[in-house]
């Protein structure tokens, strides 16, 4: 039989099956992934045939190959990584711009993991509801848009609690398998909800102390909607980066600077203080944002470049 999973947890998964029932299974033996070191073989996403045992519950012996994969450091192993999520189709970035407010530094490393794990990623900024009387606000929400959507990431301004712009949504997901991530409290399962109310999923709170989300969901976890396509609620994220990832391709993943590579005067120019670099001069020309710039110095230097979920 085959199916995917839809929760991984040790050595047990949630599989649900293509005649459309869910079962527990455990894997057969120890699994490999290719190039990889893990802490988990079978993740969210991934595909699996499985045999069902005189005891109701399955037995997964095969992975199909996946075409993307999104993984983290493992918390306790930092030399081993965990797969958060696997086959994905696209990404949904959930940000808020207060109560939590998202920086750009999260919002530019998310999309540099997405990059490099080739999963498209449209960006949703929610809870503008909290703007509609702070013109200064709504001015600093569109500059941020302006920032993202002239680089090619598609923006969309939406309200989770008042389902402002909601069913521009609810036709990008249909059918396909889309990963909702952000930090805690900026509002993803109330989203998911207004997506599809049939999933009810488990709303959390804002703290009163730091303005910060308190984290409800604690692993992936996969969702089927009613009208086709599966959604997969992550666990809130603090800090986000790359696993293992040289610093020469870094600004390979930013699509801005990755149009100027081959105008730079040196083919492994870093874009820091190298003399006659393209990506610096659209910088002083306000071709590229000066946030992003920032950020990937920032990322360059290898100080963020851990994952960390608040779990």
């Amino acid at each position: 039989m085959k199916g995917i999973v839809i929760k991984s947890t040790g050595l047990w998964c949630t599989v649900l099956a293509e005649t459309k029932t869910v079962l527990e299974c455990r894997i057969k033996g120890k699994f490999r992934i290719k190039g990889i070191k893990t802490t988990n073989p079978i993740a969210v996403g991934d595909k699996v045939e499985f045999e069902i045992e005189h005891d109701g519950k399955g037995v997964i012996h095969k992975i199909e190959e996946r075409k993307n994969y999104i993984i983290r450091k493992s918390i306790n192993l930092s030399k081993q990584s965990h797969i958060l999520a696997a086959n994905i189709d696209q990404a949904f970035l959930i940000v808020t711009l207060a109560l939590p407010r998202t920086s750009s530094g999260f919002i530019d490393r998310f999309l540099l993991t997405a990059e490099a794990y080739h999963i498209p990623t449209r960006i949703i900024f929610n809870k503008v509801d909290l703007f509609e009387n702070n013109n200064e606000a709504l001015k600093e929400l569109d500059e941020f848009i302006a920032i993202y959507q002239k680089i090619g990431y598609n923006c969309y301004k939406v309200s989770s609690t008042k389902k402002t712009n909601i069913d521009l949504l609810q036709p990008l997901i249909k059918d396909k398998l889309t990963l909702i991530s952000g930090h805690s409290g900026v509002g993803k399962s109330t989203l998911v909800n207004a997506i599809d109310a049939n999933l009810n999923l488990k709303v959390g709170e804002i703290s009163d102390v730091h303005f910060k989300g308190k984290h409800t969901t604690s692993s992936a976890e996969m969702f089927p909607l009613t009208y086709g396509g599966f959604i997969i609620d992550t666990p809130g994220i603090k800090e986000l980066g790359l696993v293992d990832m040289e610093r020469e391709d870094i600004s390979g993943y930013f699509p801005e600077m990755q149009t100027l590579k081959n105008k730079c005067k040196f083919n492994n120019c870093l874009h820091v203080n190298e003399p006659d670099c393209a990506v610096i001069k659209a910088v002083e020309q306000g071709e590229i944002a000066k946030s992003r710039y920032t950020n990937y110095l920032g990322i360059l230097d290898g100080k963020e470049l851990d994952i960390s979920y608040e779990l």
